[in-house]
């Protein structure tokens, strides 16, 4: 699934561990959402979604790769 995740963090400025630690996630887990090896569970998701101010249709993409 692609997702906009790298970019919104990006425009924040923050590090992965800066939005790892906001999500009560670690790094690796960010890292592996950004670079699509891993699916966020669905409260992980909207987790991120509300952080950002978005919803999860405009940062997550179903059948893109």
């Amino acid at each position: 699934m692609h997702n906009h995740v790298r970019e919104l963090r990006g425009e924040r400025g923050w590090s992965q561990a800066d939005l790892a630690e906001r999500l009560a996630v670690s790094r690796q887990t960010v890292n592996a959402i950004e670079t699509g090896k891993y699916d966020p569970s669905l409260p992980l998701a909207f987790r991120i979604a509300r952080l950002f101010g978005r919803s999860i249709e405009s940062i997550f993409v179903p059948g893109q790769e």
